[in-house]
């Protein structure tokens, strides 16, 4: 058994110094048994861009990713507010993407109908049976799970929506979670394997979410990582829908598919994107992410083998005005000095790329356990409340699932 022996002090105290007040690059070593360093690195690439969402992002060619291989890449949720820039970008590098929806004229509004390039079909993510025939009869060979869905609808109240998204309402047979991405990985897990120089390319890409590991924690590590347990929906959890998550990804990894999944934290349209994402594994992230960003990240992971069989995090950080710090080309440096799931994480790893990554919170106050839901890190600094009021008096009835978000959960 590996024991740890010393961090090389977060590659000495001065260096990490260094590295924050310029945005650089951060990893962490330590030492094996036998005395040789492994380096597992867990932030890397801190910057991003200023200003208001630029949708025309999304569909970009600025950063192109090989994805030569694939036949057909299915997208689940793909007229979300995720999903659309998934498929989106999919279309702009040439790739012909299976739109499964379940509203077909939604879709048709949503995208060009006579693009070549899509396929629009009505598939019932809780029907394994339809997820595994929608995938053989368009010959998709990889898929990426964007269906974190929230309705739309502003006439639902917050727990009529998470209810329905999740099953506990509307659908007696489970989430779609827990029944669409198992089918995902099953109806690809036999198709031939996609490969870059002879590493292994996911399959199935998995958008999750931050978070979902922590209503598990201990109450001692709860406590010693306050700053991301602590977070309004860590905190509140409505329905364990968490819980949902974390148990979707473990069905995912045991299904016999090659995957990665991607945990971002806190959605938010009014962050800039086209931005620099800082990596982590440990699920103790916290921040913003725009979901052009996310999209992006969800598309390059198909072409990148650095990501495959891993789970990890990111957010991103506001770039300078100069452009000091724009978005790295590849995703792939990054993820490759992260651990597979296969070897786990260790958990002094994970205290010290805490300990990095709370500096970097958006706001001056920095304290994102201080949070009530529906509060931003700016009201926060200014000790105004939220929309939904004080941390532990949150009125959740008032929480709307609309197109933007600045509340960072």
């Amino acid at each position: 058994t590996t024991t740890i022996s010393k961090m090389n002090c977060l590659l000495n105290i001065g260096l990490m110094a260094a590295v924050l007040s310029a945005l650089s690059a951060t990893a962490f070593a330590f030492q094996t048994q036998d005395g040789s360093a492994r380096h597992r690195q867990t932030c890397l690439c801190l910057a991003s861009t200023n200003g208001g969402v630029d949708r025309s992002a999304a569909a970009s060619s600025e950063v192109v990713s090989p994805l030569s291989d694939i036949t057909r890449v299915a997208v689940t949720g793909a007229t979300g507010r995720t999903g659309r820039f998934v498929v989106e970008r999919l279309l702009s590098q040439g790739v012909s993407v299976l739109a499964m929806v379940r509203d077909e004229e939604k879709a048709k509004e949503t995208f060009d109908p006579t693009n070549s390039l899509l396929t629009i079909r009505k598939v019932d993510l809780s029907s394994k049976e339809d997820v595994i025939n929608a995938l053989g009869q368009n010959n998709c060979d990889a898929a990426i799970w964007a269906a974190t869905g929230f309705s739309d609808n502003p006439d639902q109240s917050f727990f009529t929506k998470i209810a329905a998204v999740f099953g506990f309402a509307t659908n007696a047979q489970g989430s779609i979670d827990a029944i669409g991405l198992p089918a995902l990985g099953e109806g690809l897990a036999n198709t031939p394997k996609r490969s870059i120089d002879g590493a292994p390319l996911p399959k199935v890409v998995m958008l999750s979410s931050a978070g979902v590991t922590r209503p598990d924690w201990n109450q001692e590590k709860k406590s010693e990582l306050e700053g991301c347990a602590g977070i309004p929906i860590v905190r509140l959890n409505p329905f364990g829908i968490l819980g949902i998550k974390k148990e979707s990804e473990e069905q995912l990894r045991s299904c016999g598919v090659e995957y990665a999944i991607f945990r971002p934290t806190g959605l938010n349209d009014n962050w800039g994107a086209n931005q620099r994402p800082i990596f982590s594994q440990g699920d103790v992230a916290v921040g913003r992410i725009n979901r052009v960003d996310v999209a992006k990240i969800l598309v390059e992971i198909l072409s990148t083998p650095e990501a495959t069989g891993k789970t990890f995090e990111a957010f991103t950080i506001a770039n300078s005005a100069e452009n000091y710090y724009p978005p790295a080309e590849s995703i792939g440096p990054a993820l490759s000095g992260l651990s597979p799931d296969s070897e786990g994480v260790n958990e002094e790893v994970v205290r010290s790329t805490y300990a990095v990554l709370q500096q970097l919170l958006p706001g001056e106050k920095q304290t994102a356990d201080q949070l009530a839901m529906g509060q931003t890190y700016e009201q926060l600094d200014a000790d105004e409340e939220g929309r939904l009021g004080k941390k532990g008096e949150e009125n959740l009835e008032l929480v709307e699932m609309g197109p933007s978000s600045k509340a960072s959960l």
